[in-house]
């Protein structure tokens, strides 16, 4: 059976020892994949409330700024009622208390008595039935998404489960696709690919943690509260759960633009001197990614995004700048006289076309 680690390069396997490692690599990608999703499914309510947790923070029930979002008016309601419950509860027990001690007065009438011990018994009453009425104020006052269909909260749950499962292993998925790949690389090529391949699953898990923390709240926050006092706002789970899974997704892709510069800046299809001095034109590029990757209409999302790329792009350009090929190789696709410039060895392939 083969092993699990990187083929070397020199060595020669025949088309069924390929395919045997491929399945090897395989198998070992699906037990993976099944033992992360296994501990997934059996924390799918924190997974769940982790993936949950930028939309039950969009409900503003205590807050100075009043939605006004049906619902979220009728929660509100709902909290300040309990509390005036609360309120009417602790009055009453004290008129309670106020006419026992009345009524142990010396010197009262009989009658007298009698309609203070009747007053006490109804405030006691009262206040019993006030306790209960802000005790049965919902506790959970955090939004929570909503299932249509008999089967969504199972099909749902296993979902995201699933897609939790995917990017736990990314690593081990990862790693089992370079050490297929690898081999067919030669040494020379393999010190290009390796960091770009390694910087690919860091980037990544970058790019969703950013999603998460910072931009995911901010466009959820915004839709639900888009033109609230129109709608009655319900979220489907389903529709939720794939919203917030794809806008990870998307913006850990967009994380990948070090890997870009790097990979053309090393094969040489462009020099870190082109991209500077058409660092307009690339900015101009993100803003548009940023605009088409984040699926919100708000400028303030896009500007989330649009700013670690510009920062990503702006570090990667530095760093190509240092691990760039000392040939040259990188300024054969640029025709400017200042390019031409900074590549001597261009200059004399140049001069000697002319003459």
């Amino acid at each position: 059976m083969p092993t699990l680690g990187p083929v070397g390069h020199d060595d020669r396997l025949s088309l069924v020892e390929h395919l045997d490692e491929l399945r090897s690599r395989l198998i070992t990608c699906v037990l993976a994949f099944l033992a992360c999703f296994a501990l997934t499914y059996w924390q799918n309510d924190r997974v769940l409330d982790i993936v949950g947790k930028p939309l039950e923070q969009t409900q503003n029930l205590d807050g100075d700024t009043k939605s006004n979002d049906p619902l979220e008016q009728n929660a509100r309601y709902q909290l300040r009622t309990g509390e005036a419950f609360g309120g009417v509860d602790r009055a009453l027990r004290s008129l309670d208390r106020s006419l026992q001690a009345l009524r142990e007065a010396e010197g009262l009438p009989a009658a007298t008595q009698t309609l203070l011990t009747q007053a006490a018994r109804d405030a006691r009453r009262a206040a019993d039935a006030a306790r209960k009425a802000a005790a049965a104020v919902p506790q959970n006052r955090e939004r929570q998404p909503v299932t249509l269909g008999v089967a969504e909260p199972f099909v749902t749950t296993f979902t995201v489960a699933g897609y939790a499962a995917l990017l736990l292993c990314l690593p081990i998925l990862l790693f089992q696709a370079y050490a297929f790949v690898l081999p067919a690389f030669t040494p020379d090529e393999r010190k290009v690919a390796l960091p770009l391949m390694l910087l690919v699953p860091v980037l990544f898990m970058g790019g969703v943690a950013f999603g998460y923390f910072v931009a995911l709240p901010r466009a959820v926050e915004f839709l639900q509260n888009f033109n609230d006092d129109d709608f009655d706002i319900l979220v489907q789970a389903r529709d939720y759960f794939r919203f917030s899974v794809v806008f990870l997704a998307v913006i850990g892709l967009l994380f990948q633009i070090p890997v870009g510069v790097l990979a053309v800046t090393r094969l040489g299809v462009v020099s870190t001197a082109t991209l500077r001095k058409n660092r307009g034109y690339v900015l101009l590029a993100l803003a548009v990614v940023a605009a088409v990757g984040t699926p919100t209409p708000d400028p303030v999302t896009m500007l989330l995004a649009l700013a670690p790329l510009v920062l990503l792009f702006e570090l990667s350009v530095q760093l190509a700048r240092i691990f760039e090929p000392k040939d040259g190789g990188g300024g054969r696709w640029s025709f400017d006289d200042d390019e031409w410039d900074d590549h001597p060895a261009d200059v004399d392939e140049r001069n000697d076309s002319l003459a």
